[in-house]
């Protein structure tokens, strides 16, 4: 290190420290109020700040008087650190035998310190920078490090352990200093010179410490007052902490690797730092990395785990993001996730339809499995409200009385945590957690603080669906005007054409010519009648349901859509359900349309009818475009969904209700590019007019 570099380095170092110690010192006057710890710990950081500022003097002017006062600082900020570690040790126990160190341990620290006094009329580093041999000054200062850190440990180990989490912060830092000491007077004393580089680098560690000191005198009120570091400030500071140890060690790798290297040192010097700043770079990306270095200042400086305000500001952030690419349901995940450095998770929504089924993923591959209303996970936690954790119900079940996990879930993959989204007393869905990016204990406050934000989050989906359906009510009132002035229109236009049919009955002319207008005519009409008749929704048929036999009013419909023979037939006959003629074959006739539109020349379409046990079933099959998984899933039974390019998305919702208002339902199978498969199950009838249930308003 050139001169000109060595005067800068020293200042910036030094400097940075001198400033560092000075501001904390300020901050412990401010708040002192006569406490006796307080004061001792306002010596040491003067002193220190002294010491620090001693040194960028010395960097910049390398004369006697500099090193003198270098040197006699030194051994005064070891005094001071060793004298205030004496008195933790004496008020932070209790018991004569406990409350203060050995007799012995501190008259060597007395000696020692003194030692290091008288030695300055020597002026030892002088010459050792000079590049004399001063191995006895080198030794004198292991020894005191090597004290320093006994003082060290005697401090943590007297301490009670429900009070450790106090000095814990403060031990660290000392423990680092001293060894940070130790290791350039060993490397000193084995040189026989003091390694400038390291020297230099001195300051700034010891500036890296404040914040641990900082953290240790805001957990113990007698020290200062009312000093607080937030979390986010302790988690930067640590990782800057770090990332100084590991610049640190990299330096003495580098150092040894250049000195014992021969030949070959430089380049192995050269690959440690380009193999350094590659781990460097994926240590700074490593989400894992970061979530590790959070759960550490957590547990080891804090004696709660959450800073609470931060964690809600975070939470609500993410949950009411709206310029996120992510969905709602997908933010509800994440922030729940986020509590737990969980990298994601998979979200069920309670269905009329289908008890709970997967409405969203974060981060893991999709699941369609469904969970019954009444399964006992959905009863359990109903009833519970339980944080649910799948690792420790497979290892202690008795934990979780009368908890049956589904065997979908206990082999999903990752599967970590089942939080449970209530609303009141009901159960509106819940969210699989996969394993944390580092190890998180379950403990009461990670559960409390889940369930709070479950709760948040499951009244923020609830307030979600409320505001869709009203979207989607006021699209039906929409639709439902629009449809006044289609029928009023249509009306008309029937009205027209049947007055032509009565003017053209005159023209008897050309029998050929009148039949061909009149068929032609006739079928216009059926049309738009039938258009009528699909516009009209939410219309309830006034009689009863009876027994609709389903064969023939299958083929109806077919002769009416397509040439005989396009469709394939698979009817058993007599099969019939409980229904209405008209309505069951409006709900074919979709069915068989939308087949017909999605399969183009070439493909195949067929049509079922059998009997199940007590159902009926209706099955449309075809070989046409298909519909993905998420269609069918989210879209395909709302109303105003199509894929359709000329569609309104009415047709499906419709019979939908229809079927379900009779106390059957509609299944879908389809995948994109091979075709659709739909099944209708409805109440078998028996032949005879049976006394069924009025049928509920479709709409």
């Amino acid at each position: 290190m050139t001169e000109s570099t060595f005067a800068t380095a020293g200042l910036v170092s030094y400097g940075i420290a001198a400033l560092g110690w000075l501001l904390l010192a300020v901050r412990i006057a401010l708040g002192l109020r006569g406490s006796r710890r307080g004061a001792v710990l306002l010596v040491v950081a003067l002193a220190t700040a002294a010491w620090a500022f001693a040194g960028a003097l010395f960097a910049q002017a390398p004369s006697r008087g500099a090193q003198q006062a270098l040197d006699l600082t030194d051994s005064v900020r070891y005094a001071a650190w060793l004298a205030f570690v004496a008195v933790l040790v004496r008020s932070a126990t209790d018991g004569a035998a406990r409350g203060r160190l050995p007799r012995w341990l501190e008259w060597t620290a007395v000696g020692l310190v003194g030692a290091s006094l008288l030695s300055l009329e020597g002026l030892p580093h002088v010459t050792a920078f000079a590049g004399d041999d001063p191995r006895a000054a080198f030794a004198l200062d292991v020894c005191l490090a090597i004290l320093g850190l006994v003082f060290v440990e005697q401090l943590y180990r007297r301490v009670h352990a429900q009070a450790r989490w106090g000095i814990k912060p403060l031990v660290l830092a000392l423990a680092a200093l001293f060894g940070f000491d130790l290791f350039m007077a060993s490397d000193a004393l084995l040189f026989g010179r003091i390694d400038a580089d390291v020297w230099v680098a001195r300051g700034a560690a010891s500036a890296l410490v404040i914040p641990l000191v900082a953290i240790a005198t805001a957990r113990n009120a007698g020290w200062t007052v009312d000093m607080h570091l937030s979390r986010e400030a302790v988690f930067h500071s640590t990782a800057l902490l770090v990332s100084g140890a590991f610049l640190l060690v990299i330096a003495g790798a580098g150092y040894i690797l250049r000195y014992f290297g021969g030949d070959w040192g430089r380049a192995l010097q050269i690959e440690l730092l380009f193999a350094a700043a590659v781990f460097v770079a994926l240590v700074a990306t490593s989400g894992r990395f970061r979530s590790r270095l959070r759960v550490f200042v957590s547990k080891h400086f804090f004696s709660y785990r959450y800073d609470y305000r931060e964690e809600w500001l975070r939470f609500t952030r993410t949950l009411s993001t709206e310029s996120s690419v992510l969905g709602v349901q997908e933010r509800a995940i994440m922030a729940l996730a986020d509590l737990v450095e969980s990298p994601g998770g998979a979200l069920w929504l309670a269905d009329e339809r289908a008890g709970f089924r997967p409405a969203a993923r974060l981060n893991m591959p999709g699941v369609d499995a469904t969970l019954a209303a009444d399964a006992p996970l959905a009863r359990f936690l109903e009833r519970t409200g339980w944080i649910v954790s799948l690792p420790e119900a497979a290892a202690h079940a008795d934990r979780y009385p009368e908890l049956a996990v589904p065997e979908w879930l206990a082999g999903l993959p990752g599967a970590w945590l089942v939080v449970p989204l209530p609303v009141g007393s009901s159960l509106v869905g819940f969210v699989v957690l996969l394993d944390p990016r580092s190890p998180v204990e379950i403990d009461w406050e990670v559960r409390d603080l889940l369930k709070a934000a479950a709760r948040a989050a499951a009244a923020y989906l609830q307030q979600l669906r409320a505001t869709e359906a009203l979207i989607e009510s006021r699209k039906f009132d929409a639709f439902n005007r629009m449809s006044a002035f289609v029928v009023h229109d249509l009306k008309n236009l029937v009205a027209q054409l049947s007055l032509m049919l009565r003017n053209a009955e005159r023209h008897r002319d050309n029998p050929a010519f009148q039949r061909d207008m009149l068929e032609t005519v006739a079928h216009v009409v059926g049309r738009m009648n039938g258009l009528m008749l699909q516009l009209r929704t939410g219309t309830t048929p006034v009689e009863n349901a009876r027994p609709v036999d389903l064969a023939p009013v299958v083929r109806r419909v077919v002769a009416g859509k397509a040439p005989e023979g396009a469709i394939a037939l698979a009817l058993d006959e007599g099969v019939t359900a409980l229904g209405h003629d008209e309505r069951l074959e409006h709900v074919i006739a979709h069915l068989v349309q939308n087949a017909l539109d999605a399969t183009q020349r070439g493909g195949t379409i067929r049509v079922a009818v059998r009997r199940e046990g007590e159902q009926a079933l209706l099955e449309v099959a075809d070989t046409g475009a298909g519909m993905s998984a998420a269609f069918v899933r989210d879209r395909l039974f709302k109303p105003f969904e199509t894929t359709k390019a000329s569609g309104m998305g009415i047709g499906v919702y419709e019979s939908q209700q229809y079927v379900t208002s009779l106390g059957g339902r509609v299944e879908v199978e389809s995948a994109e590019g091979r075709g659709t498969r739909v099944v209708v199950r409805l109440p078998a009838g028996n032949g005879a007019e049976s006394p069924a249930r009025r049928l509920e308003t479709a709409a």
